[in-house]
């Protein structure tokens, strides 16, 4: 009896460690089931920035400079040129000095050579183009040799584009030569 005694104990024991490693088993496959499933999920769409464009973190080019005119060209009535002032410029400087010339380069360089100098926002630029009376955020009347030095505005989230605009005086119809050197600190 005693030997039957430990067969069924035995039996009972095997029995009870075979139904466990089943159970670990059915779990087992059910966890690697769901692992599998959450690996081959769709990437979801990512939601919607509520963030201010304003607000958002960007590269500064503070610190930086950038040529922006450095020419010599002839000017009959007017020439204007470009420039763009990166986004989160916080204090952009325009400095620079131009020189104008009767004739040719490095010829009179008098009163006679005299231009008019403007820096022009891109609204202030539209209305000079459609011959429309405006202000400019800068200008030199009538002069032949000028340094300029102008603290630009802020350009916040996006790039700011602003006008170099050289322009013959009213009075004079002969052609000019202007040189030119520009540059904005950030």
């Amino acid at each position: 009896m005693q030997t039957s005694f430990r067969q069924t104990m035995f039996r009972q024991t095997s029995l009870r460690q075979t139904r466990l490693r089943c159970r670990q088993l059915v779990a087992l496959l059910g966890t690697l089931l769901l692992l599998s499933l959450a690996c081959n999920k769709e990437e979801e769409t990512e939601p919607t920035s509520t963030v201010e464009p304003s607000e958002r973190v960007a590269p500064s080019p503070v610190g930086t400079s950038q040529t922006v005119l450095e020419k010599t060209f002839p000017l009959k009535t007017t020439a204007i040129f470009p420039i763009e002032i990166p986004a989160h410029a916080a204090m952009p400087h325009l400095h620079g000095i131009f020189e104008s010339f009767v004739g040719q380069a490095h010829g009179a360089s008098d009163d006679s050579a005299n231009v008019d100098f403007m820096i022009l926002n891109e609204e202030q630029h539209t209305d000079l183009v459609g011959n429309r009376p405006s202000e400019a955020l800068m200008t030199v009347e009538a002069s032949h040799n000028q340094a300029v030095n102008f603290d630009l505005p802020a350009s916040l989230d996006r790039p700011v584009k602003y006008y170099l605009v050289f322009r013959n005086t009213e009075a004079s119809k002969s052609s000019k030569v202007v040189e030119a050197n520009f540059r904005v600190d950030f």
